[in-house]
């Protein structure tokens, strides 16, 4: 597989890369990122070798992420129109500003033109609301970006950490409308996060819609450099080490990339890569050399016993305690309900006379 194997994404004709550039460490005005020039470099090396999807957001390193990129494709003519360029709203860059941020009209119409201008450029294929907000009309968000779409400043809509049913009822909207559809997810997912697959990534399949998954090295946690043995020995400017669970699964992914003979970034990238319902993963870089070792992952293939391995050790478990589970498990057998992370056993089916209402 390479960059230009492209994909539909969800139930659209817009093909991306399997391998999504994500900008978030474009610029080092958090403390730590690519500078502009790294970033360059690497924006460079990705389209060279085919990539043609690149996300951003507003929010990035306080929008100099997109300056970045802007400044980038100025430098290259007739580059941008070949480019699936997203960028994100939903975050508040001006102090005291009530509308500066979120999903109202007036401030997606107004984080969409300074997106641009920082973009230099008059559109972007793919625009995604970036966080959920229970206090706008969700109908007043979908229509201020189908009017967007008819005035031919955004190409498609898209949902980044979203509730499942908010996302389900957005989608159903603007499809009784005649909006314009929700046609991809981004989440996070990882060996380490697979919270996703109980309800977001099925929608999503269920509904037509692609899945981009952010942070699958789980911000460095599976990029080879953490096991058991190291724990303590590395990152220390961490807000935190990985605990004794995400070890496990650690340990796990290290003895993999050993047996294979690959860094275990790469094992990480290329397992969720070929994840039911994913579209294309969304990888970052802080250097050369880490995006070098990321782009590898393409050529990563996992065997059968390799892929049960990684599926069963990061397998998610249901939360409710033990004896909450032993109830309500059996007569869930039908969805895959488990107790303790086990098939529950099959409960007979209760007869009308038994159902009290």
């Amino acid at each position: 597989m390479s960059l230009d194997d492209y994909v539909t994404l969800g139930r659209s004709g817009l093909r991306i890369s399997p391998f999504t550039l994500g900008t978030m460490t474009f610029g080092e005005d958090w403390g730590w990122g690519a500078s502009p020039d790294e970033s360059k470099k690497i924006l460079e090396a990705y389209v060279d070798r085919g990539g043609n999807s690149i996300d951003t957001a507003n929010l990035y390193t306080n929008g100099h992420a997109e300056h970045i990129i802007g400044d980038f494709l100025t430098e290259r003519l007739g580059l941008r129109d070949r480019l699936v360029l997203a960028t994100k709203f939903f975050g508040n860059l001006y102090e005291n500003d009530p509308n500066g941020g979120g999903p109202s009209r007036k401030a997606i119409v107004q984080q969409l033109e300074n997106s641009l201008r920082r973009l230099q450029t008059d559109y972007v294929d793919l625009y995604w609301l970036h966080n959920f907000d229970p206090a706008t009309p969700v109908e007043e968000t979908l229509r201020a970006l189908d009017d967007l779409v008819s005035a031919g400043k955004i190409r498609y809509v898209g949902f980044s950490d979203i509730p499942a049913w908010a996302t389900a009822e957005a989608a159903t909207i603007a499809q009784l409308r005649g909006w314009a559809p929700v046609i991809a997810l981004q989440l996070e997912y990882s060996l380490l996060e697979r919270t996703s697959e109980g309800e977001l990534i099925p929608m999503a399949q269920a509904m037509g819609m692609g899945v981009l998954p952010w942070s699958p090295l789980r911000g460095g946690f599976l990029s080879g450099k953490y096991s058991s043995a190291t724990r303590t020995d590395v990152d220390t400017t961490r807000a935190r080490m990985p605990g004794d669970a995400e070890l496990v699964v650690i340990d796990a992914l290290n003895t993999v990339a050993g047996e294979i003979g690959v860094p275990a970034a790469q094992v990480a990238l290329a397992w969720a890569l070929r994840r039911p319902g994913i579209s294309s993963v969304v990888i970052g870089a802080r250097r050369m050399d880490q995006f070098e070792t990321n782009l590898g992952a393409l050529a990563v293939t996992l065997d059968e016993a390799h892929r049960a391995a990684l599926d069963e050790v990061s397998a998610p478990r249901l939360n409710f305690p033990a004896e909450n589970n032993a109830v309500l498990a059996p007569s869930m057998q039908f969805a895959g309900a488990t107790v303790d992370g086990r098939p529950s056993a099959v409960s007979p089916l209760l007869r009308a006379a038994d159902v009290r209402y």
